[in-house]
Formats: C-alpha cells, structure tokens, sequence
C-alpha cells in the first residue's frame, strides 16, 4: 500500500476509531484525549498527503474517492481547524459542567470532523451530497448540545433551513445524472470527471436549470445569502469549539461542491450565466454581511455575519476564476479557517468570563483579560482585512483578479463593503475594549491555556503567511487552476 493510500485510510480511521473508543469507555476525560488524538493524526495524515502527491490526482475504492489539489486543500483547512477546536474544547467544555454527557459530545465532535474530512475526497456527486447531509444531521445535535431553548431553536431552524437548501441540491443532482443518461445511457459513473467530460454535450439548458438548484442548494450550506439565515443562529447558539468548526471546516467543505460543477457549467459553455450567478451571491453576501456587521450587539453573531462575508470574498475568487482568483480563493480559505478559529475561540472564552454575550455589557478586556484581550484583539485587526496579517494578501489577490477580468463593479462594490465591515466590525472591539463604566464588582474567571494555546497557534501563522507568501502554497494553487481548467474559462466571460 502506497503512503497516499496509508495517509488517507489513518485521516478517516483515527477519528472513526476514536467515536468506537469514546462511545465503548464514557468517561469524559479519556474522550478528550481520543478526540484530541484523532484530529492531530488527521492533521498529520493531511499534510503527507500534501507533501507526497500535492501535483496528482489519485482515485481510490473503485473511483469513489478522490485525492486532487482542491480536495486536499480543503480537507488541510478542515483538519487544522479540527485539530484546534479539539485542543479549545478541553478547557471549555470542562466550564459547562456537563461532564456526565461530555463523552457523547466528544464522539459526535469526532463524527462532525470526520464528516468534513471525508467530503472533500466525494469522487461522486450523488456520494458529495450524502457527505454534506451527513455534516447536517451529526452538526444539528452539537449545535444544540447546551440544552438551552435558544440553542434548541438555532438547531431546529438550522436543519429546516439547510434541508431545504440540500433538498434542492439533491434535485440539481439528479437533473443533472438525467441530462447524462441522454448521452451515456439510463446508468453511468457520476464522477466528476465523467460529468465535466460529457458537459459540452448536454443541454444548456437542461445543465444551466441543474447548476442553478446545486447552486442555491450548496450555497444555503456555504451561507452565501440570501440563503444565510441559519448561520447566525447556529454559530452564535453552539458551544465555541462548535461554532469554529461550522465556520472554519464545513462552510469551506460546501464550497468544495459549488467549485467542482462550476468547472462542469464551464465545460458546459454557461459559465457567463454560471459565474456571473456566483459572483452576484458573493457580492450580495458581502452587502449583508456589512449591514448585520455594523448594528450587531451580540459577539458571536458578530463572528457568525463576519463568515458570511468571508464565504462571499471566497465565492468572489472563484468566481473570477484564473490563476489569481484561485490562488486567492484557496489562500483565503486557509486564512480564514485559522482567523475565524481564533475568534470564535476568543468570543467563547470572553462570553464565559463575563457570563453575557451582549457588546454593550463588555468592557475594558484588555484590562481584565491582558493575553487573551491581546490576542482577541490581534485576531479582530486580521479578520478584517487588514495588513500585516495574511487575510490582507488573499483579499488583495482576489481583488487582482477581479481587475484582471474587467469585473470593475463588483470590484469597486467589493472594496466599499470591506471598508465599511473593516470600520464596524472594529468599532465594537473599541468599544468592548475602550469603553464603559468599570464596575468594581466585577468579576472576571480566568481563562484556561487551553483555551489560549489554540489562539496562538492560529494567529502565529496568519502574521507569518501575511508577510511571507511560502512559494510552495503558490505552486500549489497553480495546479489547482491548472486542474480545475478555471483559468481560460474564466476568459470567457469577459
């Protein structure tokens, strides 16, 4: 067996292992080390994989699993930001008191992480969904694991919601398996090479109406609004370590779906219909974002809206397409998982120091809380797009690309709303940090290294990749385009 095939076996059976093992012992502090354990092979796996055979595709299991450029990018994103979330939720799980139900929230903490791992490798489109399903169903308990009835309600609203957008992902799916059997035949290997290969022969519009449903479908999971409406409850309701894996790992892991048929519409001639429909969502997404951004007084929701504007700078550089939309796109991805981590990780940990939620009962952080303040406060300047951090590279590569298609409106739109995130979204940390009347009576719990390690693992490399863009990520990208066929298609829509 190659050391592809033995990485990728260790990626999906250290945490399928650890679910068997947690669920077998139910105790909650060897179903802390397991968890823990299992995300770090993972991790592990994933960046052998990425150091053996960052340049191929390999497909495994009779072409049902596939191991290509932007399937082991994402599944990258998605261990990194398991890995951490599993190194916070030692410290913060221990603080709801709920050890007697701690071993089943570590085991389906492990089945979530192994949902997105596993969904990016999906070498068929009808096996993609089923993984995607998968992430909703396990993700909706952990979502209202606090038992409380606002949690209870965000995980209600998030599987109606979700569902209905994957319903529709599942009918663009079949659509689209019909307009193959016109030309393959009633059965056929719905992969996605397959599907890219016969697309310059299907009906368009047959192929535009299927891309369209996956579209909407898909992108009610990414968050791209309108379609966004549970995100903000969902991550503001679970526990942190929860809301960082929603916002780091499964939104990226849904986008991987939108990227895959945008390359099968490309090959189909509709890519002016198919990017200019991604391009509009990420651009209305970012107006959403900057709208709920500004008038927000709750810190996790502030979080929650932030992802809906980084899924829509995403969604713009794919949508852009060629060499300097992708490489910004997937730069952006992996920037994003670590910030977001970061400041979920901060919020949850502030929410429990002082026992609100709510901006306006926070004040002077920094003062009570002088490394995480500090780091939080890092986070917050790197979130939004500012330099020296990495998201400033990514965004501004994007940007690029857009110049480099002639797309000056949504360029220019683009630039505006992140000037005006970039001012709300600070605007609240000064005043969580700058403001208010002391209360001398207050008082603030320590938080755990626990909870601060993941931070600085998180942040180090945001500063780091923001100055120094590590040639080896860019060749990488470059295949990834090559790969995806998104440089020329996107010429096309000029």
């Amino acid at each position: 067996m190659s050391t592809v095939a033995l990485a990728t076996l260790a990626l999906v059976s250290a945490p399928s292992i650890a679910i068997v093992l947690i669920m077998s012992i139910r105790r909650p502090r060897p179903a802390e080390i397991l968890n823990l354990g299992a995300s770090a092979i993972s991790l592990v796996a994933i960046l052998v994989i990425l150091a053996t055979s960052a340049d191929t595709k390999i497909t495994y299991w009779n072409d049902y699993v596939i191991i290509d450029g932007l399937g082991t990018w994402t599944i990258l994103c998605a261990a990194i930001v398991y890995f951490l979330a599993s190194l916070y939720a030692v410290g913060y799980m221990r603080l709801l008191g709920e050890d007697s139900r701690l071993h089943r929230f570590y085991a389906m903490f492990a089945g979530f992480g192994l949902s997105t791992l596993i969904g990016p490798m999906m070498n068929n489109a009808g096996l993609y969904w089923i993984a995607i399903e998968l992430t909703t169903l396990i993700s909706t308990f952990l979502v209202a694991f606090e038992h409380e009835a606002a949690s209870i309600e965000a995980a209600w609203k998030y599987i109606i919601v979700v569902s209905a957008g994957i319903s529709l992902a599942l009918l663009g799916t079949v659509l689209f398996y019909w307009s193959g059997t016109f030309i393959l035949g009633p059965t056929y290997d719905m992969t996605w090479e397959t599907l890219q290969q016969v697309a310059p022969r299907l009906n368009p519009s047959l192929v535009s109406l299927s891309f369209l449903l996956v579209l909407i479908g898909y992108g009610t999971k990414v968050g791209l609004a309108p379609m966004h409406t549970w995100l903000p409850d969902a991550h503001s309701e679970g526990p942190a370590p929860v809301s960082a894996l929603l916002s780091g790992a499964l939104l990226n892991t849904a986008m991987v779906g939108i990227v895959r048929y945008l390359v099968v519409a490309d090959a189909a001639g509709i890519s002016r219909l198919a990017r200019g429909t991604v391009l509009a969502l990420g651009a209305f997404s970012l107006f959403i974002a900057a709208l709920f951004i500004v008038r927000q007084k709750d810190i996790k929701r502030l979080m929650a809206y932030s992802s809906v504007e980084h899924m829509g700078v995403i969604a713009l550089g794919f949508g852009f397409g060629g060499q300097l939309g992708i490489s910004g796109a997937l730069y952006h991805m992996l920037n994003h998982s670590l910030n977001k981590s970061a400041m979920f990780f901060g919020a949850g940990s502030v929410m429990r120091a002082y026992q609100t939620k709510r901006i306006p009962s926070i004040h002077h952080v920094i003062r009570h809380l002088p490394i995480l303040g500090g780091l939080w406060l890092a986070g917050a300047v790197s979130i939004t797009g500012s330099p020296p951090f990495a998201l400033f590279l990514s965004e501004l590569t994007i940007i690029r690309a857009g110049l480099a298609q002639a797309e000056y409106i949504v360029i220019t739109l683009m630039i505006v709303l992140l000037i005006v995130i970039f001012v709300g979204f600070l605007n609240h940390f000064r005043k969580m940090y700058f403001e208010g009347a002391e209360r001398k009576d207050r008082k603030v719990e320590p938080i755990s290294a626990w909870c601060l390690l993941p931070m600085w693992l998180a942040l180090i490399p945001l500063l780091v990749m923001g100055l120094w863009w590590p040639h080896q990520l860019w060749d990488h990208f470059q295949i990834v385009a090559h790969a995806l066929d998104m440089t020329n298609a996107a010429e096309a829509v000029r």
